[in-house]
């Protein structure tokens, strides 16, 4: 029987699950716990901002596919984390989130720094737990891990009042690891239900194969099922790099800033199957107008998003890639030549030309040529808006967990600390962070982290003054009339970083684009990248709010106040 305290079981527990580094902010409400984890061989990564402190740890589960730590303290810091606890939600980001809480006696009673941890985090996590007695710990931390990872991967929160950090009790063994948890991902469908997709697919004419981040582990057998069906591969957003760019089934990323040849192919099949995707509303458009003639096969990990946005004609349950390799062999290979020819001839009609590509001083020149100097092996993560946009379109991914992107929250302020924590999780990987201006003051102290940290994480920041896609939808929906979406009071982003200790570089004045951009991207340690951009460089296609997929706006049509 060994004594300890219930920090130290915490502590105990995160080294028993291979945790390595943590990212948060002490206050009195969880110091036993940082003071427990000073005894460790964990890394504690002190951020400027909790939030930072999330998005760090979503950086590190993101590139690594495991369930990773951020702690806050009570009352505010949590309230400051609970922006990255619904972000990790909505993108099944396995996160463990312990964060302090007043002592038991003044549970009730607004007490200072005392906010409702569970009753918040209900709506906004996969599952949560407020910590009554030390003893519990063992078995609350070992369930937190199997249900962060386990099923569809999401947030855990588990919260610990001060006196149970405090609390020594007596452990004897600990408990062996928790079982899976959480939805069915080790079981399979029917065989009946499996028998019936395979006939709808066997005398389909024009399949689909649409894609989301659910089905990020299974790209050989996503490309086996297209093969068999002769048919093409549409990805989500959360589903780039599941086939690397030149994949000859790849038909582009769709939604709202989608390919125009993929999103085309959605009005014209006749099947979809859809692979661990939830029919986001930036993904379908009009949900009534989305894929109109086609059946569908569902397949996800999660129950609860079959038949929720759009009704399936059969849903198979569980992991996407056990699900395929039992609907595989029930399907019959067969070539589809007029599919084939109504996808040439869309390809030919629509065009995907990116403006400037070739050119380093433009956003998408900037983006294509870093991603040529970085390598395919190169993690990028992005923060939200028309920058996040111009990646998804011209960044190539060549494996999943490489571009990492507020996906379903869609969290301004999410690129830099991410970018941290890609860092942290795979030292000597070059790493990338895609930023706005308006996206980059969300979480400007962060600089300061990634400074002490010494991370060679490079900054590509798309400055245009405004809030870009904003501004946009104004200029294009609410007849350019440019209501609070432009930033008058601009900072020196490049003066910015160097007050921080790091390298900083302005595209602005270089001749030599290319050669700075490189040097840049070379040199030992943390840099910030400046590029220009008008404001009135708008990101295309784009699909109206309300419109169908295929009714894209492909030019610049913008209407001036």
């Amino acid at each position: 029987m060994t004594r300890l305290t219930g920090a130290r079981i915490i502590a105990q527990s995160l080294c028993r699950h291979g945790i390595t580094t943590v990212a948060g902010i002490p206050g009195g409400a969880n110091l036993p716990l940082f003071d427990a984890l000073a005894e460790t061989p964990i890394r504690i990564v002190l951020a400027r901002h909790e939030q930072g402190a999330g998005f760090i740890a979503q950086g590190m589960a993101r590139v690594t596919g495991r369930a990773q730590v951020c702690l806050a303290t009570s009352g505010p810091g949590v309230m400051n984390l609970l922006t990255a606890i619904a972000d990790a939600k909505a993108d099944s980001v396995p996160l463990v989130c312990i964060t302090g809480q007043v002592p038991r006696s003044l549970l009730g009673t607004d007490a200072f720094q005392e906010v409702d941890v569970y009753g918040l985090t209900i709506p906004i996590a996969k599952h949560n737990v407020l910590v009554r007695r030390a003893a519990d710990l063992p078995r609350v931390m070992a369930e937190a891990f199997a249900l962060a990872t386990s099923g569809r991967p999401g947030p855990v929160v588990v919260d610990v009042p001060r006196d149970v950090q405090t609390e020594a009790v007596e452990l004897g063994a600990w408990p062996a690891s928790a079982g899976p948890k959480g939805p069915a991902g080790s079981g399979l469908p029917e065989p009946g239900d499996l028998a019936f997709a395979a006939a709808l697919l066997a005398r389909c004419e024009r399949p689909l194969l649409y894609c989301g981040g659910g089905a990020a582990k299974a790209g050989e057998a996503i490309a086996a099922l297209a093969e068999t069906l002769d048919a093409p591969v549409v990805t989500t957003l959360m589903g780039l790099g599941l086939l690397p760019p030149n994949h000859p089934r790849l038909a582009g990323m769709i939604g709202m800033h989608g390919a125009p040849t993929a999103n085309h192919l959605l009005a014209r099949c006749d099947m979809l199957v859809a692979v661990g995707a939830r029919f986001d509303d930036r993904a379908t458009g009009d949900a009534k107008r989305f894929c109109p003639g086609a059946s569908v096969v569902h397949i996800d990990i999660d129950p609860a998003e079959h038949h929720k946005n759009r009704q399936a004609h059969v849903a198979l349950a569980g992991d996407a890639g056990r699900v395929l390799a039992a609907l595989l062999p029930l399907l019959p290979a067969r070539s589809r030549p007029a599919w084939t020819a109504i996808r040439e001839r869309l390809a030919r009609e629509h065009p995907f030309a990116l403006p400037g590509i070739d050119d380093p001083k433009s956003p998408y020149g900037v983006l294509a040529a870093a991603a040529g100097m970085l390598g395919p092996d190169a993690v990028v993560a992005t923060d939200v808006g028309q920058n996040q946009m111009r990646a998804a379109q011209a960044w190539p991914c060549h494996r999943p967990g490489r571009f990492l992107t507020s996906g379903g929250l869609g969290t301004m302020g999410f690129g830099l600390p991410a970018a941290i924590g890609a860092a942290l999780a795979e030292p000597g990987r070059p790493v990338a962070c895609v930023t706005g201006d308006g996206g980059l003051l969300m979480n400007v102290q962060e600089l300061a982290t990634l400074a002490e940290l010494g991370l060679p994480v490079k900054i590509l920041l798309m400055d245009n003054g405004v809030l870009g896609l904003v501004r946009q939808q104004q200029a294009l929906f609410v007849g350019g009339r440019y209501t609070a979406s432009t930033f008058t009071a601009r900072p020196n982003f490049t003066a910015l970083a160097a007050s921080f200790g790091i390298a900083a570089l302005d595209l602005e004045p270089c001749r030599d684009g290319r050669a700075a951009l490189a040097a840049a991207l070379a040199a030992p340690g943390p840099a910030l990248v400046r590029l220009p951009v008008d404001p009135d460089a708008h990101v295309y296609p784009m699909v109206p709010p309300g419109a169908a997929n295929h009714e894209m706006i492909l030019e610049n049509r913008h209407a001036h106040a």
